[in-house]
């Protein structure tokens, strides 16, 4: 408990338990307390050769002492100046060098002041190998190098690990994935149009720009992300995108690329962590959040660690902290994740700053302060009683995959319509549901696992649903009020039998919770492309009018239900900007711009057995008192 009080001090400015934050209150970020003993002192634009020539630019902050002290790489194309401090997210490399390291900051090639041609993904292994070899042989460094980073900061530290540099003792990736394909820019053979296309515009294509000096493009780009990026999700085919000059290969020929590769295949296999975890060695912590775009792989990445790592050593050193986070907001006073989110209050803050020096305090520099016990663990926050829990494993040890069954007489259509979540196998017969999906006309997207929130586009983390419920494309299965609280902990999946007129179409899947005030929550939510129901690589049509069972991964979740409460299940074919809508021709719209309706049938009697699975876990015991958030 006292390092708790610890943590919360140095995220929310010691305010005290049960005390919102106002805007009076707000601290600054980062916050100034907590430094290390060491001064610091700055060096910029550091030349850091690369086997092929090339010389990237790196930033050391260097701390007044004179024992040798490990590394902290920091490897981003976000600017290496900035560090992913605001909003609201790293301490500064400053900090982190007053607890006596040798930080550097890097920008990776062909962004801000680093050489090289920019292309996402493609020189990150081979460069990401050569600037830990490098950082290793600064004078002072005692040979061990930890890394750290968020998003693609976060994938710089995987791909660089994939490598097997030698003198990578760490890292410490947040908010990142175990596939660039699957669960980055595709989830299940849809595009993840919301994340994609304004990240690629507003942060990639604009940087590489302006590195190489194209000041027209630069403009042209930052221009269309800030007056029109609504309007560009909906432009297609997305292989014509106006500002990325489809013409002129030096804008953004990787954009074009990921269109391109619309299935599993070697392009993205070359770079994908989860092909890599039995060359791995080193201990990893991970930092992910139950509304984060990343959250499927980061839980890959731990589980795939722990099962298959290239040691004995790493399989028993694996740490992952999920928290009530989106991609972007880490729950600090001032920071910008979705309203349900803020209200949590300080108890939601990540303690990601004080853990991770811990965690190097262990790893690169050998103190016993409790982080290596040599087991594997998960810390989590669950939702609904805003407790931060502990465990061994994922999914929890005790988890009862609990079945739930859809019925309805056949009108399940909106949040008023007659379908029902129930334990009772289904039915003999009862009547199908049906409704149109339209692809000129898409369920609007209201929160989820998205990335990242774009004035006027789309949102990420919980939001009330019932406006979306009012869609009669939107059909609604709900269990009666839950006699008692229940926790639903861990990943969800949906057994759907389904035919559609079309050759090919979507199936979306999510999971709320309906409060007894009547507000409906969103927990998570997933999506099945009906071509890539058998295979990520090797898609195949359907045919109209045919049954098909699908299976729709919904992501994971950790709330605890209270008595009164009611679980719902929500089944369309559409979940607008954050995917791209499916035509219903058996094209796509990267590079098609048909469409046409689909009529949809969805299944649930005894020979068509649709069915959610949700991970219960024994309620163990009841909050008492402030929770204590995860501690070493």
């Amino acid at each position: 408990m006292v390092l708790f009080v610890v943590l919360l001090c140095t995220a929310a400015a010691c305010a005290a338990p049960g005390t919102p934050l106002t805007a009076t209150t707000t601290p600054a970020w980062p916050p100034a307390g907590g430094r290390g003993p060491c001064t610091v002192s700055r060096t910029t634009d550091v030349a850091v050769p690369m086997r092929d020539g090339i010389v990237l630019r790196a930033d050391i902050y260097r701390p007044a002492t004179t024992r040798p002290v490990p590394v902290i790489l920091y490897r981003t194309q976000y600017d290496k100046n900035t560090a992913q401090v605001q909003p609201f997210r790293f301490q500064s490399p400053d900090w982190f060098a007053s607890h006596c390291y040798l930080v550097v900051t890097e920008d990776i090639r062909g962004v801000y002041a680093s050489g090289g041609t920019f292309s996402e993904f493609t020189h990150d292994q081979n460069d990401g190998y050569d600037s830990v070899e490098w950082a290793a042989q600064l004078p002072g460094s005692n040979g061990k190098v930890g890394m750290y980073g968020s998003s693609y900061v976060g994938a710089t530290q995987w791909l660089a690990a994939e490598a097997a540099p030698p003198h990578l003792a760490t890292i410490v990736p947040t908010n990142t994935s175990s596939d660039y394909y699957q669960g980055w820019n595709y989830e299940d053979g849809a595009f993840r149009l919301n994340f994609v296309e304004p990240w690629a515009m507003g942060d990639l294509a604009v940087a590489a720009a302006r590195r190489r000096g194209d000041t027209a493009a630069a403009a042209e780009l930052d221009h269309a992300y800030k007056s029109d990026i609504a309007g560009l999700l909906r432009f297609t085919p997305y292989d014509r995108l106006t500002p990325f000059q489809p013409e002129n290969p030096a804008v953004a020929p990787w954009f074009f690329d990921w269109i391109r590769h619309r299935t599993a295949d070697d392009f993205w296999r070359q770079w994908a962590p989860n092909q890599y975890y039995p060359k791995i060695t080193i201990p990893v912590l991970d930092f992910e959040g139950w509304y984060d775009a990343f959250l499927n792989g980061g839980v890959q990445n731990f589980t795939g660690m722990v099962a298959g790592a290239g040691s004995s050593f790493a399989r028993a050193n694996q740490r992952m902290v999920i928290g009530p986070w989106d991609h972007i907001g880490w729950g600090r006073p001032g920071s910008t994740e979705a309203p349900k989110l803020k209200e949590l209050g300080p108890i939601a803050s990540s303690p990601i700053n004080d853990l991770m020096l811990a965690w190097w305090d262990h790893y690169l520099k050998g103190m016993n302060n409790g982080i290596g016990t040599g087991n594997d663990r998960v810390d989590y926050f669950q939702m609904g009683s805003n407790t931060w829990h502990t465990t061994t494993g994922w999914p929890l040890p005790g988890t009862q995959t609990t079945p739930m069954y859809l019925s309805s007489g056949g009108h399940a259509n909106t949040g008023d319509g007659d379908g029902v979540l129930t334990t009772i196998p289904a039915a003999p017969t009862t009547p199908a549901d049906r409704y149109r999906y339209d692809p000129t006309n898409p369920v609007p997207s209201a929160g989820g696992h998205s990335c990242c929130s774009v004035e006027g586009v789309g949102t990420q983390g919980p939001y009330d649903q019932r406006q979306v419920e009012q869609r009669p494309d939107v059909l609604t299965y709900t269990t009666d009020p839950l006699t008692h609280d229940t926790d639903i902990t861990g990943p969800m999946s949906l057994t759907l039998y389904a035919a559609s007129s079309a050759p090919d179409t979507d199936w979306t899947a999510k999971v709320d919770v309906v409060h007894p005030d009547g507000s409906v929550v969103n927990l998570n939510n997933g999506i099945q492309r009906a071509g890539f129901r058998d295979s990520l690589s090797r898609p195949s049509p359907i045919a109209p009018g045919q049954v098909y069972r699908y299976t729709i991964n919904v992501w994971p979740t950790s709330y605890l239900t209270r008595a009164g409460d009611r679980i719902r299940l929500e089944v369309s074919s559409s979940d607008f900007p954050q995917f791209d809508p499916n035509p219903n021709t058996g094209d796509w719209l990267g590079d098609s711009t048909r469409t046409q309706p689909a009529d949809q049938t969805i299944l649930h009697d005894a020979a068509h057995p649709s069915v959610l699975l949700l991970p219960i876990v024994p309620v163990t015991r009841e909050p008492a008192g402030l929770p204590s958030a995860p501690t070493h």
